[in-house]
């Protein structure tokens, strides 16, 4: 049975051992619930974050957004319908909920607007009431996007006199360029913006004349941008929006203090976070639990409860350090039965052994309470499995501690534990009692090693294919 109003019956008890923060009693309400809870990714992404926020969506009222922009991507799976999402979060897919896209969210109105349409098409509905969008979300535009393809095309090429090329393997979506504009402020656009087209004209006759060069000088062949066409376009863009386009920060405050119990979703993950990642092949914002109070405009404590997600191995997209890679069968091995392929570019992730180094060091970064371990399905089949527990460094020198910059990263040479294998197929388990003796085993030694509690297995894609944990006593 997946989480739910039954897991947190189980939950509350179980997690009063282990000394985990415990779940509240809501007045005139017989069932005991979570309280305030985020969700966060401990690796470099795509650990299954959309499955357990869609899990957890029934124990809350409010589900926000904080961070990144639509180069992310949540895959949920209910019964014989799969969803992709990548701006809307992912309590859309459940009725009598408030989704909140944060400030901290940069924001493509076009693929927004797409993607609202296609969950519309599949008879859920979206309105006034259950999406809300801050006024302060930066506008993702199209020169956005070429800047961000341009940019990659110079960096992919070695620059004379300066050594390799220093391409980070962005998705192209011009997330970059748009956060940068955010700090760069005077070329900047905000979603409330979007609402007013003659002041929007006016701004874009300035950014366009600017942004022309650069592309210009960035070998991009192309007219001038005509800041009338792009104000039509967007102000239309705007009118389509402008019932969900709100202040958040105060919608955010006034329903907490309603009593209403929120869950925060995480974008990207902790390893791509722009300050304590792997610097600089990270994203443009703060994807850690760290990105939640600038991104929603909630102070701390925002969360009750911290749920780490992470899978039981290790994939990662783009260029960058990767410690425990598997370029050769077994990383091939695991992308097929993994399907490691991008919810929003289709591009095939890289593949490896899981690494508790990084995972432990995210636990500590974004504060987290217990564990989501997903994908273990995956390693079915596999006669031995690794797991690195440290690094030896150029030196000789042995670490548990991670390293989150790319130019450190790449003289860590892990080292690893062994642990047998099982044989079975685990697709089918409905109770975690019932999983063979080593896939308890490797579970029991990721908890050793990261020092929280796996309370969420997933052994498949589908919401009954999830089995609940045992905090540690």
């Amino acid at each position: 049975m997946p989480p739910g109003r039954h897991w947190t019956h189980q939950i509350a008890h179980e997690c009063k051992i282990a000394g985990v923060p415990q779940p509240r009693h809501r007045e005139n309400d017989n069932v005991t619930t979570p309280g305030h809870t985020a969700v966060v990714g401990l690796q470099w992404g795509d650990e299954g974050k959309g499955k357990v926020v869609d899990l957890l969506t029934a124990d809350h009222d409010v589900i926000v957004r904080y961070n990144g922009g639509a180069n992310a991507g949540h895959t949920v799976v209910i019964g014989d319908e799969k969803y992709a999402l990548h701006l809307l979060p992912s309590g859309i897919l459940s009725g009598g909920k408030i989704c909140v896209i944060g400030n901290g969210v940069v924001i493509d109105p076009d693929t927004l607007l797409g993607e609202i349409e296609g969950i519309r098409s599949r008879g859920i509905e979206i309105n006034a009431e259950n999406l809300l969008i801050s006024d302060r979300a930066h506008v993702v535009m199209p020169y956005h996007k070429e800047h961000d393809a341009a940019l990659e095309r110079v960096l992919s090429s070695a620059v004379e006199g300066s050594g390799p090329g220093l391409s980070i393997g962005t998705t192209r979506r011009g997330i970059g360029p748009t956060y940068a504009d955010k700090v760069h402020r005077s070329f900047a656009i905000r979603m409330g913006e979007l609402t007013d087209k003659e002041h929007l004209r006016e701004r874009l006759k300035v950014i366009c004349a600017i942004r022309s060069r650069e592309l210009n000088a960035l070998g991009v062949e192309a007219e001038p941008l005509d800041p009338d066409e792009l104000a039509e376009r967007y102000a239309g863009f705007g009118e389509l929006l402008k019932p969900h386009i709100t202040d958040t920060v105060y919608a955010l405050h006034d329903m907490r203090r309603d009593g209403k119990s929120i869950l925060f979703e995480g974008a990207n993950a902790c390893l791509l976070d722009i300050d304590h990642g792997t610097f600089p092949y990270v994203t443009s914002s703060n994807c850690s639990t760290l990105g939640i109070p600038a991104g929603t405009g909630l102070s701390a404590p925002f969360a009750d409860e911290i749920v780490g997600i992470m899978k039981a191995y290790t994939t990662r997209v783009g260029a960058g350090p990767f410690p425990t890679e598997e370029t050769g069968d077994t990383g091939d091995r695991i992308r097929k039965r993994g399907n490691e392929y991008g919810t929003t570019t289709g591009r095939p992730r890289r593949c490896g052994w899981l690494d508790l180094v990084a995972v432990r060091y995210s636990a500590m970064i974004c504060g987290a309470t217990s564990i989501a371990c997903m994908l273990l399905d995956v390693l079915s089949g596999f006669d031995e499995l690794k797991i690195c527990s440290s690094y030896r460094l150029s030196d000789g020198t042995v670490t548990d501690r991670f390293i989150p910059d790319a130019r450190g990263l790449l003289q860590a040479e892990p080292i690893w534990e062994t642990l047998p294998g099982w044989t079975e197929e685990i697709d089918d388990t409905t109770d975690r009692s019932d999983l063979p003796t080593e896939a308890l085993g490797y579970l029991e030694r990721i908890e050793e090693i990261v020092g929280l509690p796996t309370y969420l297995v997933s052994v498949g894609p589908e919401r009954t294919q999830t089995l609940e944990g045992t905090c540690r006593a």
